[in-house]
């Protein structure tokens, strides 16, 4: 019965990762702070999660005309530059301070999402 909470964590993160909106960030919290997971572990493990589910994602997003290639290729650009940059930073940050800064990463997000004006 050990693989009932990590199989209910897998279907969201798959249909958040599906959206587009942040699976991973659900599954580093339940690594984190249910699973045990130490943060650049949890992490490692979230980027090897992303890579087959945005591709699943992908084609769906690309048949129904939701990728504009004017941005598509300058946002990769800064995302892979600044990826590989953050990736050598958290490998050098005390795990301790990394996930104080996940940690308030998360609440500036869930405030932002509160206090959004919708309209």
């Amino acid at each position: 019965m050990d693989w009932i909470l990590p199989l209910i964590v897998g279907a969201a993160t798959g249909v958040l990762s599906g959206f587009g909106v942040g699976g991973g960030t659900l599954l580093l919290v339940y690594m984190t702070a249910f699973a045990g997971v130490e943060q650049r572990l949890a992490q490692g493990i979230n980027l090897l999660y992303f890579l087959p589910a945005g591709l699943m994602a992908l084609p769906a997003h690309v048949k129904n005309g939701y990728i504009e290639k004017p941005v598509l290729f300058p946002a990769v650009a800064a995302g892979l530059s600044c990826a590989a940059l953050a990736a050598w930073a958290a490998t050098a940050i005390d795990v301790a301070l990394l996930k104080k800064l996940f940690g308030g990463f998360l609440i500036a997000v869930g405030v932002a999402e509160l206090v959004e004006k919708k309209g």
